[in-house]
């Protein structure tokens, strides 16, 4: 599902060069869950973003469902990463004035109109996720959990073949934050999607299917 060949990705900081990550190969199989480790600084964001298509490397290939993503024009690209990947966040990023329905809805209405069947999908996601009596509240009334489930909703409102969470559990405490794990895991199983979490956090159980670690922009 994701091919990244001999990737590396490099900022401009002033005068200085600043290498992120240094010839990354890695391969990720339809329907597996992975989890990439590494202390903070060593490139792990980054590589999400790019696996993802929020990002492209400054050389390497990136294939996504067998699409080479470097090759793609900017909104093609916008289009192609809308449609195949779902992004959850530290950050909710919820957008304050919308009802979590409608917060969940935003991406199917990003190129199409929106449809009843749409709607009828946001409200069985959110019903998955333990959401289903708070459908019409906003953002400021949901505590943290509820937040991050319900971006977990909106990040699959597109049915993506691959889901990427990046620290998703960052501004959760212990209990939420397992909870959330497990939540990822069981809709990981449900829906036979990709999965792919960042965190800092070595510790997911054994029902994650492979860890990799990350240091100094290199795979260990």
């Amino acid at each position: 599902m994701i091919e990244i060949k001999d990737v590396f990705k490099s900022y401009e900081n002033g005068p200085q060069k600043v290498e992120v990550l240094k010839g990354i190969t890695l391969s990720i199989k339809e329907g597996e869950s992975v989890l990439i480790t590494g202390p903070s600084g060593v490139g792990k964001s980054t590589l999400l973003h790019i696996a993802g298509a929020l990002d492209l490397p400054s050389s390497g290939d990136v294939f996504i469902n067998g699409q080479n993503i470097v090759q793609l024009k900017s909104n093609a690209l916008a289009h192609f990463r809308n449609k195949t990947v779902g992004f959850i966040f530290q950050f909710h990023h919820l957008l304050p004035e919308f009802s979590a329905l409608e917060n969940v809805l935003i991406p199917a209405m990003m190129h199409e109109p929106l449809t009843k069947e749409k709607e009828e999908y946001a409200r069985f996601l959110l019903n998955e996720v333990g959401l289903s009596h708070r459908l019409e509240h906003r953002p400021n009334e949901l505590s943290g959990g509820e937040q991050q489930r319900a971006a977990v909703a909106r990040a699959l409102i597109n049915k993506p073949q691959v889901l990427l969470a990046d620290e998703p559990t960052g501004n959760l405490d212990k209990q939420n934050s397992n909870q959330l794990f497990e939540l990822l895991l069981n809709l990981n199983q449900k829906f036979k999607q990709t999965l792919v979490i960042v965190t800092h956090a070595d510790s997911m159980g054994n029902r994650i299917n492979r860890t990799v670690r990350l240091d100094d922009g290199m795979i260990v």
